[in-house]
């Protein structure tokens, strides 16, 4: 099978996907509807029906095998799949599919919890958003990191109006930190990981004590049990190199000032947020429309570079 030949290149998925098995799986038969349901973009959703895997085919097969590594883990947050690897051989919607075809068992989950429907559909039109953020990278059609969606596809995550949550484990260095400012934390415990999703408009104060408050009621009573002891957060919007350059009151210095700051980190992608397709490697190129590209641009241009930041507060 010419996919088993690709996937050669990831022994170890492969070795998982063949021991796991496959579940039969079947699309919806208002596809293009379901599509804008989820908000995909209308000018991917012909090329999306176009790109359709046959079943019987080696792209059926492995869709089968991928659902499946879903479905197992269903609500486990401490039972992460293997990654989903590129496969741009597949095409660039391969892994649209695989969460098309993992939606039913997406959904029966939601159902089973009591999950609002409103709540649900917000919670799966990330698809679409994080097709956008593709199209605003790269300038082409695709799905922008695809294992970010695996998060959805297990019921883990949760969109509450302008922020995200979604079901961990508290990491032991994150733990770890937390101990260091004096609150009982162990690793393994419930916590919630807070997110800050794109093409949502401004992150004013007020919509974030909205979605902080129906987190704090949403998780206990849909997952009772399981209450989380912190919500953590990763993110260069957390980098407090940004108070040199924005305002006291600006929205991002206000959700920083949410959190207990430990340390940072490499990366954080501000770029590709920020800029999008337009992010450069030459600081003096980058565009400086708003407050924030100039902070991100002359920071960089003055020899700084911009990192992540982790924070946590009590649930």
């Amino acid at each position: 099978m010419e996919v088993k030949a690709l996937l050669g290149a990831h022994p170890g998925w492969l070795e998982h996907l063949e021991s796991l098995g496959g579940v039969d799986i079947a699309l919806p038969d208002d596809l293009p509807d379901e599509l804008l349901r989820l908000a995909v973009p209308h000018e991917d959703v012909n090329a999306v029906l176009a790109a359709r895997p046959e079943p019987g085919s080696g792209q059926w097969w492995l869709a089968e095998r991928c659902v499946h590594s879903l479905v197992s883990t269903m609500g486990r947050p401490d039972d992460d799949p293997p990654r989903f690897p590129p496969l741009p051989e597949l095409g660039p919607y391969f892994y649209v599919y695989v969460f098309l075809a993992a939606l039913p068992h997406t959904r029966a989950y939601h159902r089973r919890l009591g999950i609002p429907e409103e709540v649900s559909w917000a919670t799966l039109a990330d698809l679409g958003r994080n097709m956008a953020v593709h199209r605003k990278r790269h300038g082409t059609g695709g799905l922008n990191a695809p294992n970010w969606f695996t998060l959805h596809a297990r019921g883990l995550l949760y969109a509450l109006g302008r922020l995200q949550f979604n079901r961990e484990a508290l990491d032991p260095e994150t733990a770890a930190g937390i101990r260091a400012a004096g609150r009982p934390a162990e690793p393994g415990v419930h916590a919630l990981g807070v997110h800050i999703p794109d093409f949502r408009g401004p992150l004013t104060p007020e919509a974030c004590d909205a979605s902080f408050e129906r987190a704090r009621a949403f998780f206990p009573r849909h997952f009772p049990g399981a209450e989380p002891q912190v919500m953590t957060c990763g993110s260069w919007l957390l980098d407090d190199q940004l108070a040199r350059y924005l305002p006291a009151a600006s929205n991002i210095l206000a959700f920083q000032r949410r959190f207990h700051l430990l340390g940072r980190f490499d990366g954080g992608d501000a770029l590709g947020f920020v800029f999008g397709g337009e992010a450069v490697t030459a600081p003096e190129e980058l565009p400086r429309r708003t407050r924030l590209e100039r902070a991100l641009a002359d920071h960089l241009a003055a020899g700084g570079a911009w990192y992540g930041r982790v924070g946590w507060l009590p649930f």
